[in-house]
């Protein structure tokens, strides 16, 4: 029951986020859980690959790299869900850093 109210608050929190950036969309709040969902499973799969892969310029970078990932999770997903729509790498990184600090706020909320 916690993953599907957590799913549906990541979901809400990523309509927020492209209600306030102008280079992301998302067709509706089905769409915004889905891609949540989608989201979730790029970084339970994808993720970890790419961060093996990239860990030396991330050690080099100090970790700031991770953005770079997150940003192209963002962008991989806008590929796979038809109703999200990103605009470049740019605005994929400034959505993903607006929906970290919104899920954080989730977290920190809903947390017992």
């Amino acid at each position: 029951m916690g993953f599907i109210i957590k799913l549906i608050l990541t979901g809400i929190a990523a309509a927020i986020a492209a209600y306030i950036l102008p280079g992301v969309t998302i067709d509706g709040l089905g769409t915004a859980i889905l891609l949540a969902l989608v989201l979730g499973i790029l970084n339970a799969i994808v993720k970890p690959i790419l961060v093996v892969l990239s860990l030396p310029i991330t050690i080099i970078t100090l970790g700031l790299f991770l953005l770079v990932i997150n940003a192209l999770i963002i962008l991989l997903a806008d590929y796979i869900l038809a109703g999200f729509r990103v605009d470049g790498f740019i605005w994929a990184l400034i959505f993903s850093f607006v929906l970290s600090i919104l899920t954080s706020i989730v977290d920190m909320v809903t947390k017992k």
